[in-house]
């Protein structure tokens, strides 16, 4: 069984905390640096159910991107749902760990994988880290020659077994460059057309944004923010199994997207 010190290590070294944003918590959100862990899970999001799954199958430690607490909280107690987690997960001593942000934005990170999965050309951070400029925020590079919006749609849809993804602008446009914000990409437009992309990929886009993006000539294939991150959850567990010999990990097996898409649903 590895130290605990060397699964931090292994953490760090795919997503260095200092890569995450100045608002977001990361790192070690529960429990104590114990001598050895035998036992990992990786999930998107810590929800009950995911939290039943780890302590039923004896976790030592849960790797979970959305950070639980995200923010702080004034006192624990099962009358919220954040605080019957965190009592479910401490009473049966089971740590957190969250990289987050830093694995959005680390070579080899979420989106450098979504660039991959597209099979983008030329592809360069956003805003390139001042350290490590093959990290940083965001990704941008260069769609197959002869792909529209469309087929940038389809293909992602395909490669990511989503029952559709969201569209805004014209799907008949070339896709031409491309930039990728998993997760939220609304707040990131003026990054997006500053790098001068023709088409934004991302998990979820509200309204406004929405409007803003199409008045401003970028079209958004918008995936779903389950189906823009969870994939590379999968994707660490196999990678730290690889690297922590005598490790056993796993991706949360209950975990599901909270979203449920229904093509044509019927009338009651």
């Amino acid at each position: 069984m590895p130290s605990i010190e060397r699964v931090i290590a292994e953490l760090e070294s795919l997503a260095p905390l200092r890569l995450a944003a100045e608002w977001d918590t990361v790192g070690l959100l529960v429990g104590s640096r114990r001598p050895a862990i035998e036992r990992l899970m990786t999930c998107l999001t810590l929800t009950p159910t995911v939290a039943r799954e780890a302590v039923r199958e004896a976790a030592d430690m849960v790797v979970s991107h959305h950070p639980l607490p995200f923010r702080p909280v004034g006192r624990i107690t099962d009358a919220t749902p954040t605080g019957s987690v965190l009592l479910e997960l401490i009473g049966a001593g089971v740590a957190v760990w969250s990289s987050h942000t830093a694995w959005d934005s680390a070579a080899g990170g979420i989106n450098d994988q979504l660039a991959s999965l597209i099979g983008l050309d030329h592809v360069a951070p956003l805003e390139p880290d001042a350290i490590h400029p093959l990290a940083g925020f965001g990704r941008a590079g260069s769609a197959p020659v002869g792909w529209t919006v469309a087929h940038l749609a389809g293909h992602l849809a395909e490669s990511l077994a989503v029952g559709g993804v969201q569209l805004v602008g014209d799907r008949s446009r070339p896709a031409g460059r491309v930039g990728i914000v998993c997760g939220s990409g609304g707040d990131s437009l003026d990054a997006i057309l500053r790098a001068g992309c023709e088409t934004l990929v991302t998990g979820e886009l509200k309204l406004h944004a929405a409007l803003d993006a199409d008045s401003r000539g970028l079209a958004v294939v918008a995936v779903g923010h389950h189906a823009s991150e969870r994939f590379a959850m999968e994707r660490m567990a196999a990678r730290l199994a690889e690297s922590l010999p005598g490790l056993h990990t796993w991706a949360s097996r209950d975990e599901t997207d909270p979203v449920a898409s229904l093509p044509n649903p019927s009338p009651r």
